[in-house]
């Protein structure tokens, strides 16, 4: 085995050994707690130290294939979940894995759920609320003992309020992974009992004991972890076989540069490259391996808020030809002139260097549901033109306006978005006038949940590769994105509701087909482009092409256990 202290000399190192994987990457690891996990980079060191019940088949996001558990059943109506667990599992601790381990591991899920993890979205199917018993006071210990439960035969049955039929690959989300239950007390954490579990509500995790000191049942267990390095070996016990790699580093290395440098050198294998105009320097690199073409499981979109609240964005507040008035982009005519504006080609040609697809829906078009065949808006001036005329009975045409606009300051991509508009627009009309602005993100994005900016180009990753996570989020009323696009309509919450409730794939997938031609009809936002993912690799490492699954957090996209190298 190679010393770790060796690997930890530098970045100066010859080559990165065989046995070996050397992850590089922009990004910290805020957590190794499940329960608090809800970023990428800490869902690709959770994924390999913990396991799920079940995770998703090799390369598909529709199919799932069991992990912890080995096979698993739901009764008629779609309301209770029986899982048989698989027998002869460790922990890193020793400690043999047991139902009591799947059980505690929900309910600690359903008993923290703060608003900064994913817990939101289990307790919403186990509880029918999205909520934790400080904000919702009907979450009760006893709810949440009757969701989750052991039955005689040691299996774990979950029973929910009504059908979700998203309920597996929410399990499948590496923050649903089930976690050591006798080491978690024994360190602190909560006991897992009605006594106590009020003391652990809404709890934040992130610097938890369990953080600290993970025990999974993972391919890989942590050796240790700093601010800018994260060690992991092999787990000798590990039920699945031992893996080829037998370490795996994750260094933090914030400089694009200097992570690009190292792995042409060889001293990493697999980094953070970038955006796409940074394969321009690394093709044709000896050493190194480009994949391209892979999927993109986001989704983005140019917002455009039809309630905005914030005096300041709204010069007059009239249409007078010296600004906008607060519903202003309630007008469909408006957003669906904004909508032909846009040059969704020229956008694919800038930013994407030709790699995008201009999609017809705001969800990844790999997942089931997609309908390729609905219409999409196309940049064509006389449409913008026409529409424009129609907006506020002819009175925007004549009068003209004044849109303050903002995009994500050192973001080149939303910076061409918001350019290519503000070009088209003004083209049409001399009393159109858009004035353009950079904002901090993090300023921007609290603004505009609180409904104060006119308009944002946002995007989302999935929490799990179901519809309902993308079109609730962007079209429902009640969705995550409502407050910055202010869209209120029956028919869509009619239709996301129709789908939720309804476990007929076929069914759900005709429904959310009529979501996509409302969307299409009310024009809510502009739908941008989605770009092709690419990595770039060292030639020697093997196994990302053939395993890669978007819906995993890591960098490589795939369990680092599928991994190897040439030698090995």
């Amino acid at each position: 085995m190679l010393a770790v202290g060796v690997l930890l000399s530098g970045l100066g190192l010859a080559a990165v050994p065989a046995n070996t994987l050397l992850i590089q990457q922009s990004a910290d690891i805020p957590t190794l707690d499940p329960g608090e996990t809800y970023d990428t980079s800490s869902g690709q060191v959770v994924e390999n130290v913990y396991e799920t019940l079940l995770t998703y088949k090799g390369k598909s996001v529709a199919e799932l294939q069991p992990l912890l558990a080995t096979s698993w059943s739901a009764s008629s109506d779609g309301r209770t979940y029986t899982f048989t667990l698989r027998r002869g599992v460790k922990f890193h601790s020793g400690n043999e894995f047991t139902c009591a381990d799947a059980e505690y591991s929900l309910r600690r899920n359903l008993v923290t759920n703060n608003h900064s993890s994913g817990n939101w979205f289990l307790s919403e199917s186990l509880l029918g609320t999205a909520s934790n018993a400080k904000d919702d006071p009907s979450i009760t210990w006893a709810k949440i003992a009757a969701a989750v439960s052991c039955n005689a035969n040691g299996q774990l049955v979950l029973k929910l309020p009504k059908a979700d039929p998203a309920l597996l690959v929410k399990l499948a989300f590496a923050g649903n992974s089930v976690v050591d239950k006798k080491h978690a007390v024994s360190i602190g954490e909560w006991d897992g009992t009605e006594a106590t579990w009020k003391d652990w509500v809404d709890r934040e995790l992130t610097e938890s004991a369990l953080s600290q000191k993970p025990s999974g049942t993972g391919a890989y267990r942590l050796v240790r972890r700093d601010a800018n390095t994260t060690v992991l070996q092999a787990f000798d016990g590990y039920w699945g076989g031992k893996p080829k790699l037998q370490n795996v580093i994750v260094q933090i290395v914030k400089e694009q540069a200097t992570r690009l440098e190292a792995l042409k050198k060889g001293d990493a294998d697999v980094v953070e490259t970038g955006p796409r105009p940074v394969l321009e320097q690394l093709k044709g690199v000896a050493g190194l391996k480009v994949i391209d073409g892979l999927p993109n499981v986001s989704a983005a979109v140019i917002a455009m808020n039809q309630n905005i609240k914030d005096p300041g964005v709204l010069g007059s507040g009239k249409l007078d030809g010296k600004g906008i008035p607060a519903n202003f982009f309630s007008d469909v005519n408006v957003r669906k002139a904004f909508a032909y504006s846009f040059d969704y080609d020229r956008y694919i040609k800038e930013v994407q260097l030709g790699k995008g697809l201009q999609r017809t829906m705001a969800m990844p078009d790999t997942y089931f549901g997609y309908d390729a065949k609905l219409r999409k808006y196309t940049y064509d001036p006389k449409q913008a033109e026409a529409a424009f005329k129609k907006a506020f009975g002819g009175q925007l045409w004549s009068r003209g306006f004044v849109l303050k606009a903002r995009y994500r300051a050192g973001s080149a991509a939303s910076q061409t978005a918001m350019e290519i508009l503000k070009t088209n627009i003004e083209k049409l009309n001399p009393k159109f006038k858009v004035e353009l602005e950079p904002k901090t993100w993090s300023d921007f994005l609290k603004d505009s949940q609180e409904g104060k900016e006119a308009m944002i180009l946002v995007s989302w990753a999935p929490d799990y590769a179901d519809p309902d996570n993308f079109l609730y989020t962007f079209y429902a009323s009640d969705g995550y994105y409502s407050p910055l696009m202010g869209l209120k309509d029956a028919q869509m919450d009619r239709l996301l509701e129709q789908a939720r409730a309804t476990t007929d794939r076929a069914k759900r997938a005709a429904l959310y087909s009529q979501v996509g031609q409302r969307a299409y009809d009310l024009a809510p936002s502009i739908l941008v482009p989605a770009g092709q993912v690419f990595i770039v690799h060292s030639d020697k490492l093997r196994g990302i092409a053939e395993n890669y699954n978007p819906m995993f957090s890591g960098i490589t996209g795939t369990f680092w256990k599928s991994l190897s190298k040439a030698g090995l």
